[in-house]
C-alpha cells in the first residue's frame, strides 16, 4: 500500500509504502515512486535514501560505514526500494528519499517518508509456567523460535512453551535465524531469579576510540564465586571454557572491567579497531550453577572515519563523517595531500583543485585518519593504505600494501619509510631498503596499477612501529603528517585450554595462540623438554608431569619458540621476620613458586582443614600462641600443584609461676619436704628459688628439696621463672616447721576435748528419750489432778493411747 504526499511546485511527488515495525534481526523493504515536472525534457541525474542531515547537507546511507553489508538500493523507471538486513535497534528511524534532475533546481525530498520502528521480543508469563515469545510487531508467518532458560539453549520450537514454576530461572526466546537478537530474560516467578540483562545489544564505535559493554546481572542464590567478560566468536577458542578478557593477549592492556554494587559490570575496550568488531558475552558463577553461553550477547561494530563531499556551493564543502555517533564537542584534524592543516571543524570549505586530496582524524586519534578523497574526479594525488593496523607473529613474515596516484602522473621516486624512527628526520626519511636494521629482510613490490606492497620478513618485536608511503612527482611530494599503518608483532604464546589434575600428572590440552588473527592460518610445531613432538597443528593433547617444558613456535620458524609452560616447582616458603617468633608481633609467610601460566596460593594449617587462604601472603598482624603449628603453602596452576610445609613456633615470656608443697598440711622437723615451681613459657624458662630475709640463699631448679626439714627452714619462700624473653616471680609461700612434742601435745589436747564432749552427749540424748515417755494429755494438768482417779470409760482408751505412745518412741 502507497501514500502519495505532494509537495514543492506541481509535478514534484514521492509516494511511500506504508510505516514498518519490525523485530531485531529482521530484513526490511521500503518502497517509493517518483514523479517530476517536463519529464520529456529532462532527466534524473541522482536518487537516494537518507535519515540524517548535518550541516544541511544530505548524508546518504549507501555511503556509511554501518550499513556496509546489510543495505541494498534498487530502482526500476520510478519506483525505487530499500532493502536492510539484519535490522538493529539503532536502524530505527524516518527514512526518505530525494532526487534531483538536470533541471534548475530540480531537486526534491519526499515527506513525511518511511518511520522504521524496530522492537525488541518478549516473554510474557501467562501463568506459573506458560510462557510466551511475544512482539509488538507483526511476525513472518510460521515462524519458529528458540527458548533459553539461564542462558542455556532449551529444547522448543514454539511460540508458547510450558517451562519451571522455580524462583530462580529465568527464560529468554529469539526467532529462529535471528539468535543474535534475542529477548530480555525474564524471571518466570518473583524479580530475584538468576538473570543476564545487557543494555545495549548493537554497539558501534569509531576506530581507534573507547567504547563500553554493559549488563545487570542477578544470582538468585546472591554468592557469585566468578565472574568474566568474554568474546564469543573468537576463533579457535571452546565455547565451554570462554577466555577471560583481561588474559586474553588480544586485549592486552585495552580491557577495563568495572563493577557496582547494584550488580552492573561494564567492559571498557580502548584504542578499538576492526579486529575488535564481533560478539561480546558476560557470565557468572555462583556455587553450582553457571549462566549459559548460548544465549547471544552485545555485537560491537567498529568502523572508520569518512570525508563526505559536497559541491553544489561555489567551494566544495567536506564532512568528517561517521556512521557511529561522535563524542559531544569533538574536535577533528585534517590534512591535504598528507600535510595537516590548520583546521579542526568538523566541516570545512575546500579551496582546492582536482589534484588535491583530503583525509580527517579525531583529535588525540591522528593513528586512525580517514581514506584520502579527491573533490573533483578520481586522479587527485592520494595514497590509500589498504590496512592500517597490522599484527604479525615474531619469526613470520608480514606485508604493508597501499595503493597511489599522481595527479601529473611523471612519478619521480617513491619508498617505505619508518615514521616513527628515533633519530631520524621527518623531512628526510630513509628509504627502509637502505636501512642496516633491515638489510636482507625487505622486498618491495610494486603494481602496475599504482599498487605498492613492503614486505618484511623474521619480523621481531622492535620492528613494531608506524610505516608510510611516499612518493615525488616532478616538484610535488606526497606529505608524511598522515598517519600511516601500524605494525605490532607479538610472541607465540601457549594457552592451556583443558586440563584434569592427576596423582603424578596432569592431562592438558594445550593451544598455540598469538594476539594476531593470522596466527590461526599457519602452521606450527610442538616441543616438550627440547624435543620435537609429532603435533603440527595449533593444539597439543598429553600427559604433563612435573618438570615438563612444553613449547611451540612456527613451521619453519623454530628459532621463534614461545615461552614455556610448566608445572609449579616447589615452593619456597620464607618467614619475616626471621629468628625466633615472638607474641603479639607481626609475622608474614611468602610463598612463591616459579609456574607458567602464574600459580595460584593456598595457605592451610595442619589439624585444621577448615583454615585456608588464598594468596601468595599469609599475614599475621599480632601472632598468638594458638598461631603455633604446621602450615603448608600449595602452588597449583592448570598443569599441577606442589606443597610446601613450614612449622611456626611461637615464643613468649613465663608466665606467673604456680608453687606447689609436698606434702601438703604440716611440716614437721626431720620429714622430707620438696617445694616445685612450674611456669608455662617459650622456650622452657629457667628457675630460682629465694628465701625473703635471707639474700643469700638461692637454689637453681624448678625444685627446692628438703630431704630432713628443720625449725630453721621455717620463713617465707619463692621462685623465679626466666627466659630470654622476661622473667615472672611467684606468689611467696610459708613454710612452718614444728617440732614432734608439741605435735604430740596437740593430739592430746584434742583426744581429750573429744573425750570429755561424750558424756556430754550420751546425757543429752538420755534426757530427750525420758521426756518423751511422759503421756503429752498430762503435760499441762495441774499437780492436784494427777492423784485423783481415772474415769473408767476413758481407762482403756488411755491405755491404749500409751500404749501407741510406747511405739511410737521405740521407733524413734
Amino acid at each position: 500500500m502507497l501514500a502519495a504526499v505532494v509537495q514543492g511546485q506541481k509535478g514534484w511527488k514521492v509516494t511511500y509504502s506504508s510505516d514498518v515495525c519490525v523485530s531485531e534481526g529482521s530484513t526490511v523493504e521500503m518502497r517509493c515512486t517518483y514523479t517530476y515536472p517536463d519529464p520529456q525534457h529532462s532527466r534524473v541525474e541522482d536518487k537516494f535514501w537518507f535519515t540524517r542531515v548535518e550541516g544541511y547537507r544530505y548524508v546518504e546511507l549507501r555511503k556509511a560505514s554501518v550499513f556496509a553489508g546489510r543495505l541494498q538500493e534498487s530502482c526500476n523507471r520510478n519506483s525505487c526500494s530499500l532493502r536492510i538486513t539484519d535490522v538493529r535497534q539503532s536502524d530505527a528511524d524516518v527514512y526518505y528519499f530525494r532526487f534531483s534532475t538536470n533541471q534548475y533546481k530540480g531537486r526534491f525530498t519526499g515527506e513525511p517518508g518511511v518511520t522504521l520502528s524496530v522492537k525488541d521480543l518478549q516473554v510474557e508469563v501467562q501463568n506459573s509456567n506458560k510462557l510466551q515469545c511475544f512482539s509488538s510487531c507483526r511476525l513472518p508467518d510460521h515462524s519458529s523460535f528458540i527458548w533459553y532458560k539461564n542462558g542455556h539453549k532449551i529444547y522448543g520450537n514454539q511460540k508458547v512453551i510450558y517451562g519451571s514454576s522455580s524462583s530462580a530461572d529465568s527464560y529468554s526466546c529469539a526467532l529462529s535465524g535471528r539468535e543474535d537478537f534475542p529477548s530480555a530474560s525474564v524471571c518466570v516467578s518473583g524479580q530475584t531469579c538468576n538473570k543476564l540483562i545487557y543494555t545495549d545489544r548493537s554497539i558501534c564505535a569509531v576506530k581507534g576510540s573507547s567504547v563500553e559493554i554493559s549488563c545487570t546481572y542477578n544470582s538468585h542464590s546472591g554468592s557469585i564465586t566468578s565472574k568474566f567478560w568474554f568474546r564469543s566468536d573468537r576463533s579457535g577458542q571452546s565455547p565451554s571454557q570462554p577466555q577471560d578478557l583481561r588474559t586474553d593477549v588480544q586485549f592486552t592492556g585495552r580491557v577495563q572491567v568495572n563493577y557496582t554494587t547494584r550488580r552492573r559490570s561494564t567492559l571498557r575496550i580502548s584504542d578499538v579497531t576492526e579486529t575488535d568488531s564481533g560478539q561480546y558475552g558476560f557470565t557468572f558463577r555462583a556455587g553450582g550453577f553457571e549462566w549459559g553461553r548460548s544465549l547471544s550477547g552485545p555485537s560491537l561494530t567498529v568502523t572508520d572515519l569518512q570525508v563526505l563531499v559536497w559541491t553544489y556551493s561555489t567551494w566544495p564543502k567536506l564532512q568528517c563523517f561517521s556512521s557511529c555517533r561522535l563524542p559531544d564537542h569533538s574536535s577533528f584534524i585534517w590534512y591535504k595531500n598528507g600535510d595537516k592543516m590548520n583546521e579542526n571543524q568538523k566541516e570545512i570549505s575546500a579551496y582546492s583543485t582536482s589534484a588535491d586530496s583530503y583525509s580527517c582524524a579525531l583529535s588525540g586519534r591522528e593513528d586512525f585518519p580517514s581514506a584520502s578523497v579527491c573533490v573533483y574526479g578520481e586522479t587527485c594525488n592520494k595514497v590509500i593504505y589498504t590496512d592500517r593496523s597490522i599484527c604479525a607473529v615474531k619469526g613470520s613474515s608480514v606485508e604493508i600494501s597501499c595503493t597511489y596516484n599522481s595527479h601529473s602522473g611523471s612519478i619521480t621516486s617513491e619508498f617505505w619509510f619508518r615514521s616513527d624512527r628515533s633519530g631520524q628526520s621527518p623531512s628526510q626519511p630513509q628509504d627502509l631498503r637502505t636501512d642496516v636494521q633491515f638489510t636482507g629482510r625487505v622486498q618491495v613490490l610494486e603494481a602496475a596499477t599504482g599498487g605498492s606492497t613492503l614486505r618484511i620478513s623474521d619480523v621481531t618485536e622492535t620492528d613494531s612501529g608506524q610505516y608510510g608511503f611516499t612518493f615525488r612527482a616532478g616538484g610535488f611530494e606526497w606529505g608524511r603528517s598522515l598517519s600511516g599503518p601500524s605494525l605490532t608483532v607479538t610472541v607465540l604464546q601457549v594457552q592451556v585450554i583443558t586440563s584434569t589434575l592427576q596423582d603424578s600428572y596432569t592431562d592438558a590440552q594445550l593451544r598455540c595462540l598469538s594476539s594476531c588473527s593470522s596466527a590461526a592460518r599457519l602452521s606450527y610445531v610442538w616441543f616438550k623438554n627440547g624435543h620435537q613432538v609429532l603435533m603440527e597443528d595449533g593444539s597439543y593433547r598429553g600427559r604433563v608431569h612435573p618438570g615438563d617444558a612444553i613449547v611451540c613456535a612456527l613451521k619453519g620458524r623454530e628459532n621463534f619458540k614461545s615461552a614455556s609452560v610448566y608445572a609449579p616447582d616447589v615452593p619456597s616458603v620464607s618467614v619475616v621476620p626471621s629468628g625466633d617468633i615472638l607474641e603479639n608481633s607481626p609475622v608474614t609467610l611468602n610463598c612463591s613458586s616459579d609456574a607458567n601460566p602464574a600459580a595460584n596460593y593456598t595457605w592451610y594449617r595442619d589439624s585444621h582443614p577448615e583454615s585456608t587462604h588464598e594468596g601468595p601472603q599469609l599475614v599475621f598482624s599480632s601472632i598468638q600462641l594458638n598461631h603455633s603449628g604446621l602450615y603448608v603453602c600449595a602452588a597449583v596452576n592448570e598443569l599441577g600443584k606442589r606443597n610446601k610445609f613450614v612449622s611456626l613456633d611461637v615464643k613468649y615470656a613465663p608466665d606467673v609461676p604456680s608453687v606447689s608443697v609436698v606434702p601438703s598440711g604440716d611440716i614437721l622437723e626431720n620429714s622430707p619436704v620438696t617445694l616445685t615451681c612450674s611456669s608455662d613459657a617459650n622456650p622452657a624458662a629457667n628457675y630460682t628459688w629465694y628465701r625473703d630475709s635471707h639474700p643469700e640463699f638461692t637454689h637453681e631448679g624448678p625444685q627446692l628439696v628438703f630431704s630432713s626439714i628443720q625449725l630453721n627452714h621455717s620463713g617465707h619462700f619463692y621462685c623465679e621463672a626466666e627466659n630470654q624473653l622476661g622473667r615472672r616471680r611467684s606468689e611467696f609461700v610459708s613454710i612452718n616447721v614444728e617440732r614432734k612434742s608439741v605435735m604430740i601435745m596437740k593430739i592430746t589436747r584434742l583426744t581429750l576435748v573429744v573425750l570429755m564432749l561424750i558424756p556430754v552427749f550420751v546425757l543429752s540424748l538420755w534426757t530427750r528419750k525420758k521426756t518423751a515417755l511422759i503421756p503429752r494429755s498430762e503435760w499441762n494438768k495441774p499437780a492436784e489432778t494427777l492423784e485423783s482417779e481415772p474415769l473408767p470409760d476413758y481407762e482403756n482408751m488411755t491405755a491404749a493411747q500409751t500404749d501407741d505412745t510406747e511405739e511410737q518412741d521405740d521407733l524413734v
